[in-house]
């Protein structure tokens, strides 16, 4: 890296070039920044998922405002990871850019190949599948669930294990099944915690949760949302219940359970909302 980094980095309508620029001149070891010169990839890894989240956590409450930001400190992990890779010999941006464009270019052959257009969103779904079996296929992928990756986020990674059997014929047929499933696993776990039993209580409680996933999926809900939105929904509801006792000069701490939940109830019922 060279003294010649200043320039790019200096110009307010540079886009994408001037943030590359902007990270080579953090990243110079001569002159860059301690911090950023002894990041790796594995210490920027819960950033990015950290940012990821937060884009989806302003999709979700509607806050636009607030989205190009985020959406921006997303970028900032690719063009980190870039970096590195970069320095590493590895790939650099124009080779990510390029190779999830020539992704998307085979996995769209109705758009940029002689594939009619005419089919429908079933039916793309079903091509797109198969043409992300072909690449596993020849990235030497056997197994329906072998490269599901073991970092995704629990309920995510569940739902998509979920997905993969699903399309080899491991499945429930219908949500009833899936509901008479959960209503097993729950008195699995009543019995477990009736005998005392720490370590099948954790085990069963995962099987409840597994199930939840999937009763999610065969619904067409996605769980990650789902959870999400019932988070927003406890935290404001919550709030307000805070914000009732301290009009009589209470804390929380200072109430107890039966007064708590007679306002949660009346909040409840002026809220009415479930998002």
């Amino acid at each position: 890296m060279g003294s010649d980094l200043g320039a790019p980095a200096l110009d307010p309508q540079g886009g994408l070039p001037r943030l590359i620029a902007i990270m080579r001149r953090l990243r110079d070891p001569v002159s860059g920044c301690p911090w950023d010169i002894e990041q790796t990839f594995a210490s920027i890894a819960p950033h990015t998922i950290e940012e990821a989240y937060e884009v989806a956590d302003a999709i979700e409450r509607r806050a636009w405002d607030e989205l190009e930001d985020e959406l921006g400190d997303l970028l900032l992990q690719t063009v980190y990871h870039s970096a590195i890779g970069e320095e590493a010999g590895l790939f650099d941006f124009n080779s990510i850019a390029d190779r999830i464009s020539e992704k998307m270019i085979a996995r769209h052959p109705h758009v940029f190949g002689r594939e009619s257009r005419d089919i429908s969103a079933d039916e793309q779904s079903l091509n797109w599948e198969a043409v992300k079996a072909e690449e596993r296929a020849t990235k030497g992928v056997r197994g329906s669930l072998d490269d599901v990756a073991v970092g995704l986020p629990a309920l995510l990674r569940a739902s998509k294990l979920q997905k993969r059997a699903a399309r080899v014929g491991f499945d429930w047929p219908d949500a009833p099944e899936v509901v008479a499933k959960i209503a097993e696993e729950a008195n699995e776990l009543a019995e477990a915690r009736a005998a005392h039993e720490p370590g099948k209580v954790f085990e069963e409680l995962g099987d409840l949760l597994f199930s939840v996933v999937n009763l999610a999926r065969h619904l067409g809900v996605d769980p990650e949302a789902a959870l999400r939105s019932a988070n927003g929904k406890f935290t404001r509801r919550f709030q307000a219940v805070e914000a009732r006792l301290a009009e009589i000069g209470k804390r929380a701490q200072d109430s107890d359970l039966a007064e708590m939940d007679a306002l949660w109830n009346e909040v409840k019922a002026i809220d009415g909302s479930d998002r």
